[in-house]
């Protein structure tokens, strides 16, 4: 059984960076997966829903702009796995009760344990995690790192739609409780745009501080 990780989110100047943990169940029709970042935000919503409904388990993890700053966005990023791997496995209540929020607008993790009574921890004989990129969280079964598998293990392309998607619907929020600075629209990433909003109005309340904002046209 294979848990596939990615996260979304390192690049921005602003926001949480989000982790998805996704195991996929047999026969799952993996033919409308593949790397977020290559579909259309209607192709990911769909995918998503059905990654929701179908997949064995899934879950949401995040790192909060000051976590970011506090731990470096490495270190940030591993840490949201790790909450996102943690809810597969844990008996969740309110908000993360098996189910995508109506409105995301807080940074809670959620998502469809595996195990669903409560009660101690179980972890599926023979499990294993694959995440992308080169750096592997700590986790409580055999993980490794494996660049570009959110374009070549689907567990991962899962995991990269489902991220992508949490953190792009909760930048939307943040988009209509700071207005100013467009978050609906460039979802805290650098671009030209965000880059003159923050010259003209400053750090917004979840900016990433130590993150250097750079004129790229210098």
């Amino acid at each position: 059984m294979l848990c596939g990780i990615d996260e979304a989110g390192r690049g921005p100047l602003a926001g949480p960076v989000c982790a998805a943990a996704v195991i996929l169940s047999e026969g799952f029709p993996t033919d409308v997966l593949n790397d977020s970042k290559k579909l259309s935000p209607a192709a990911r919503e769909r995918a998503r829903l059905l990654i929701c409904q179908e997949a064995d388990s899934w879950g949401i993890g995040w790192a909060t702009h000051r976590e970011i700053d506090t731990i470096n966005i490495l270190q940030a990023s591993l840490l949201a796995m790790q909450r996102a791997f943690n809810c597969l496995f844990a008996p969740m209540e309110g908000h993360g009760a098996g189910c995508w929020p109506d409105r995301l607008e807080t940074e809670t993790p959620f998502g469809l344990p595996f195990v669903k009574a409560a009660g101690a921890t179980v972890f599926p004989d023979g499990l294993t995690a694959v995440v992308d990129g080169l750096h592997a969280p700590q986790l409580p079964v055999p993980c490794k790192a494996l660049v570009k598998a959110d374009a070549s293990v689907p567990e991962v392309m899962a995991a990269s739609i489902l991220a992508k998607t949490a953190r792009d619907q909760l930048m939307e929020y943040y988009g209509r409780l700071y207005p100013e600075y467009g978050y609906g629209q460039h979802k805290g990433y650098p671009t030209k745009e965000h880059r003159r909003l923050l010259g003209i109005y400053g750090p917004s309340p979840i900016q990433r501080i130590s993150f250097i904002v750079r004129d790229r046209e210098q």
